[in-house]
């Protein structure tokens, strides 16, 4: 029966969705792409997302899944660039840098300022430099 009442319920329920989609979705350990994601409920505000993990050969495979799986939710989104992470839990440090070829690159100190809430016992700097 909620899960009715959360249908019925048009806008609120993508709004509903856009809340329950993670700030952050990273691997917990390595060096790997990841891509700053603007997510909008239909007509409504948005929120940016990091997504990076290991398994991505390009930046776009990131974005395709992620953009799949907001979709399944009713949500659309957009890239707004790229880069790359280096996650070493051991010495509770993340390095945020480079860029994607194919979107350019992220805001660095957008997505920082969202591994810091996410992570925040952890040291976490980015720089422009590197690929």
């Amino acid at each position: 029966m909620a899960a009715a009442g959360a249908a019925a319920g048009g806008a609120g329920g993508a709004a509903g969705a856009l809340s329950r989609v993670p700030d952050v979705e990273i691997d917990g350990d390595g060096v790997f792409k990841y891509v700053l994601v603007r997510v909008r409920a239909a007509g409504g505000p948005g929120k940016d997302v990091v997504r990076g993990h290991g398994w991505a050969e390009y930046h776009a495979d990131l974005y395709e899944r992620a953009a799949e799986e907001l979709a399944q939710q009713g949500l659309d989104c957009e890239c707004l660039g790229g880069g790359r992470l280096s996650h070493r839990p051991a010495e509770r440090k993340i390095h945020v840098y480079g860029y994607s070829v194919g979107f350019g690159r992220a805001d660095h100190s957008v997505t920082t300022e969202k591994l810091k809430a996410e992570y925040p016992d952890y040291e976490i700097t980015w720089a422009d430099e590197g690929y």
